[in-house]
């Protein structure tokens, strides 16, 4: 048996291992996140001295601010690339869970878009989306001449009704070879062989081994990344809105987190973007319970 010196030398090293985290995490996640709570209830501008205690001020306005609810309906709105995503990164894992040629080029080409800089892709998109001689235009009077139809692409970044679309679009190329499909990959291997050869003695086809094996198997994986797009959705939308449309047109295209942005670092209105920032948080946080409770129940967990 150990003696009582050697296990309290242990437990003092380890405690000893532990505290740079705990101490990074406390100075650096905890007391920030407190301040910003107890910031909300305030008023400041960064300049003109300290700040002043306003209540509930900042959140009667906010929910009361009609833009805000606007900004809102943006952001659930370029929410509609998750479920496409999802899909596509599905399609893309089970076809690259084949035994074929080249897999390990088409997993990097795939891939490419997730770790390339973010803002060379929003750029090059800007390119593509340009109404004169963008890539995308020009490949859209090229279908219509083909056609014998004089076709013309809309002005996608400087025009309300087509800006969300063009972000959506952009959205699902940058992510659908992402994250969500490695996760579905490793899903996908990991599901036992004896399985689909229960079926194939079945009779099963291939969508039905499909339905009934790999779905099931694979739904804590899709239960996670529901959950995880979902929270990214709402933080999202900052990055293409500063570098390609500028919130616009017509505040279009301004996020919760870009209208955030600019009440505090633009407009200094500390207390209030606070505020914005623990309204996000409610959003999100009742979004993830809804999710637990609703689609939770249909998770196969073995």
């Amino acid at each position: 048996m150990k003696s009582l010196k050697s296990t309290t030398r242990e437990t003092v090293a380890a405690y000893g291992f532990l505290l740079p985290n705990f101490l990074g995490f406390m100075i650096f996640t905890s007391l920030p996140v407190l301040a910003s709570f107890l910031l909300s209830f305030t008023k400041w501008d960064l300049l003109s001295g300290p700040p002043s205690f306003v209540a509930l001020r900042n959140y009667i306005q906010l929910l009361g601010e009609p833009k805000f609810w606007f900004y809102c309906w943006n952001t659930i709105y370029l929410m509609l690339a998750i479920p496409v995503s999802m899909a596509g990164s599905l399609v893309l894992a089970l076809a690259l869970n084949q035994k074929l040629k080249g897999l390990v080029f088409f997993r990097t080409v795939y891939f490419l878009p997730t770790i390339s800089s973010g803002v060379a892709i929003y750029i090059l998109w800007t390119f593509i989306y340009n109404p004169d001689f963008g890539m995308l235009n020009a490949m859209i009077s090229k279908f219509g001449f083909l056609l014998g139809l004089e076709l013309h692409g809309p002005n996608w970044l400087h025009d309300k009704d087509w800006s969300k679309p063009a972000l959506i679009i952009m959205n699902i190329w940058q992510t659908v070879g992402g994250y969500n499909m490695i996760l579905y990959l490793a899903a996908l291997q990991g599901v036992p062989r004896d399985l689909y050869d229960a079926a194939e003695v079945d009779g099963a086809n291939g969508w039905q081994k499909f339905w009934a094996v790999t779905w099931p198997q694979i739904s804590p994986t899709t239960f996670f990344i529901a959950i995880m797009s979902i929270i990214g959705g709402f933080q999202a939308g900052f990055d293409p809105a500063y570098i390609m449309t500028g919130g616009g047109p017509e505040e279009s295209t301004t996020t919760i987190i870009y209208y955030l942005y600019n009440e505090a670092f633009k407009w200094h209105h500390m207390g209030y973007a606070a505020a914005i920032a623990w309204v996000l948080f409610l959003i999100i946080y009742l979004f993830t319970l809804m999710q637990w409770r609703f689609y939770g129940k249909t998770v196969h967990y073995y």
